[in-house]
This record gives C-alpha cells, structure tokens and sequence, in this order.
C-alpha cells in the first residue's frame, strides 16, 4: 500500500471514529432525556429513552472497532460525566428565578427537574455495563480476529444488556416498589434490550476496523 492510500485509510478511520463517538453520545443524552416520558408499548410500561438507549451497546461497539479499546473507554466515561453535567445543568435552570413578563414557566422544572436517584442509578448502570461490555468484546477480538464480527456484539451485548438492568432496577427501584415489580421491569428491559441488539447487529460492518487495541 502507497503512502498515499495509508493516508486515505487512515483519514477514513478518523472520520469513523468521529461520526460513531458522536452517535454514541448523542444517543445517550437522547435517550436520558426521552427516559422522562412513560409510554405504553406491547403491554408494557416503560420510559420512552428505552426506544434508542439499547442501541448505544451496539454504536459502543462501533466505537471500539474503529478506535480500539481505550478510546471506547474513554467515549463510554466522558458520556456519563456529560450526562451528569446535563441533569445539573437542568436542575440549576430549574431553579432560577423565572422572568415573570414572560410567565411562571414552570413546565420546564415539572418536566427536565431530575430526579437524582434514577439519575445516579442511570448513569452508574450505563457506564459500569459498557465499560463491561468493552472487556468481552475485547477478549472476542483477541481471540477470534476478524472472523465472525456479529457475534463478538452478540457476546458483549449478552452480558452487558442483562448487567445494566440489573444495576439500574437494583439502584433506582428496590426499597420503593415491590420486588416482583422490579424483576418485571428488569426482565422487560432485557427482551427490548435484546431484540435492539439483533437488530443492530449488521451495525458492525458498516465501518472499518483498527488494526490495534
């Protein structure tokens, strides 16, 4: 391969890592803030932010396949410190005096006021389940190579989705509703969580590879 084209690959590389960390993160506030809403879907109720937050384990994957492992660490650490910088920025601005010739606006504090223990028990759970997903995804590369890439994001994302559940059901319900209530929600989060994974799946190929960890 030319000097030339090692720039191109490389400049394409570049431009992959760029456009998936900003998918990552911009799917994680996405989500956090469409969590605010509860709809009703298939019989059950769960936050709205469960429409795109499941497939953030994918576009995580996306990440440390075009830029290795330690940039998806550092991308899966920074959208959580970006996360809790946005629920305290809408708790200040929620606590700011209104300007009364505008009118009480209370709507923006009734609906973007955090409530901080699902927003600990968010955060917790996104970053400790994706840096966990990075591990098994990791040891599948090192391992497998390049062969059979769907199923090193079937393999992280079996572990990771399950985990998250857990830690974020654990934090943010047990002690206020009954137990059987949580496992409901846990296991419900889990099948939507595992049918966004099969179809993201395909993900995987739509970028390049880095050639090191």
């Amino acid at each position: 391969m030319s000097e030339r084209e090692v720039r191109q690959v490389s400049s394409r590389l570049i431009s992959d890592v760029a456009l998936v960390t900003a998918a990552y993160i911009a799917a994680q506030i996405l989500s956090d803030i469409a969590s605010l809403r509860i709809v009703f879907l298939a019989g059950f109720s769960v936050d709205a932010g469960t429409l795109i937050y499941p497939f953030t384990f994918t576009i995580r994957d996306l990440v440390h396949k075009t830029g290795g492992i330690r940039v998806a660490r550092q991308v899966v650490v920074a959208a959580g410190v970006i996360n809790l910088f946005m629920a305290l920025l809408f708790w200040v601005v929620a606590k700011l005096p209104p300007d009364q010739s505008v009118g009480p606006q209370v709507e923006f504090g009734k609906v973007l006021s955090p409530v901080w223990r699902i927003v600990i028990a968010s955060i917790i759970a996104e970053v400790a389940s994706e840096l966990v997903d990075g591990e098994i995804y990791q040891l599948w590369v090192n391992r497998m190579g390049l062969r059979r890439q769907w199923l090193r994001v079937l393999a992280s994302n079996s572990v990771s989705v399950p985990l998250d559940s857990a830690i974020f059901c654990a934090l943010a319900f047990i002690g206020r509703m009954p137990f059987f209530v949580v496992v409901s929600i846990f296991w419900a989060n889990v099948i939507l969580k595992g049918v966004c994974t099969l179809i993201s799946l395909p993900w995987i190929y739509l970028v390049r590879e880095r050639r090191s960890g």
